[in-house]
């Protein structure tokens, strides 16, 4: 029988295809708001099917609701069925199998030291709650002054912050790190000095993302030869539905990932799911490591990873293959 987690992944599947067509952006957000729901509650669907109920749940309506009956009833949905079909992303046999229970941590949060919507310590306790053993605190670097990113001197108070929290909750192990952009001529946005203190280092592209193709290759290839970059985030900057990723040469930079041990995200937001399956399979073909990650920005949003993890059971990508899924003192090692 199908469970939560099942039924949450199924759903997000659907907003994810649908979001293929820009005139079913509203229908997309809805089943990707009823996933959330199902994944962050933990409904008992059964119990809510039985009674006919299942439009309780937040988001779902009498459409929603039919195709959930027929999940919770079947193990499958001929809707989802059929978009697989028109968009050309059927099941295939040999994708792998993911059990969340293996599912150490996440290594790519952000808090109110700049956008996130939470405190790190109300971070924790929820990464706790989940029975994390370890949560990466990645906030933003400076470039993009929105986001009211840290520099080297907010860093160092950060820190001290967070040794406090640690000492608040021994259980969970706090990883310093950034989140730092990558520029346009490929170089980081913080220096190395700064870069190697830390515990894990995400580069992610967030500007320029139309620089073209071979720019974009030089410019991708020099952050995952980066010594300090531990793993490349949102690898091609894309929104399904409202905006296209980077074009560059994605086998190319992928094999440089690999061979320098620079793992590639499969970044859950159901605004990003980056890397794509497709490109995803591609990385898992060149030999990559891979990190599975909410990027939450507020305590709900852990949510996003059952949701999305069906993107890494696509590509075939074995638990093994995946950071999260180490214990901490693997990851540490693997974090070089």
């Amino acid at each position: 029988m199908l469970d939560a987690t099942g039924a949450a992944q199924a759903l997000s599947e659907i907003g994810y295809l649908l979001r293929q067509d820009p005139k079913e952006k509203f229908r997309a957000q809805a089943f990707s708001s009823a996933s959330w729901a199902i994944a962050l509650e933990r409904y008992d669907l059964e119990a809510l099917r039985k009674d006919g109920r299942l439009d309780v749940i937040p988001g779902v309506g009498a459409g929603i609701a039919k195709v959930l009956t027929e999940l919770l009833e079947t193990g499958t949905s001929r809707y989802l069925d059929r978009l697989r079909e028109q968009t050309g992303q059927p099941r295939r046999d040999d994708e792998s199998s993911i059990d969340l229970s293996h599912y150490r941590g996440d290594i790519h949060s952000h808090t109110k030291w700049s956008d996130g919507r939470a405190t790190m310590l109300d971070m924790a306790r929820a990464a706790q709650k989940l029975g994390y053993r370890y949560l990466g605190i990645t906030d933003h670097s400076p470039r993009i002054k929105v986001v009211n990113g840290l520099g080297p001197e907010r860093l160092a108070a950060q820190a001290k912050e967070l040794a406090e929290v640690q000492s608040e909750l021994p259980d969970l192990a706090l990883l310093q790190g950034i989140e730092v952009d990558i520029l346009e001529d490929g170089s980081l946005d913080l220096p190395d000095a700064v870069l190697e203190l830390l515990d894990v280092v995400i580069a992610s592209p967030h500007v320029k993302l139309r620089q073209e193709a071979p720019a974009m290759t030089e410019r991708m290839m020099r952050a995952v030869s980066n010594p300090h970059v531990d793993v490349i985030g949102h690898p091609t900057g894309r929104r399904p539905g409202s905006r296209e990723g980077a074009s560059y040469d994605v086998e190319l930079v992928f094999k440089a990932a690999a061979k320098n041990g620079v793992a590639l995200e499969i970044d859950c937001d159901p605004a990003r799911m980056d890397l794509s399956p497709e490109h995803a399979r591609l990385a898992a073909e060149c030999g990559c490591l891979f990190s599975l990650d909410a990027d939450a920005h507020a305590p709900p949003e852990f949510a996003y990873v059952p949701m999305a993890a069906w993107m890494a059971e696509r590509a075939g990508i074995p638990e093994g293959r995946i950071l999260n899924f180490l214990e901490l003192d693997e990851l540490t090692a693997a974090l070089r």
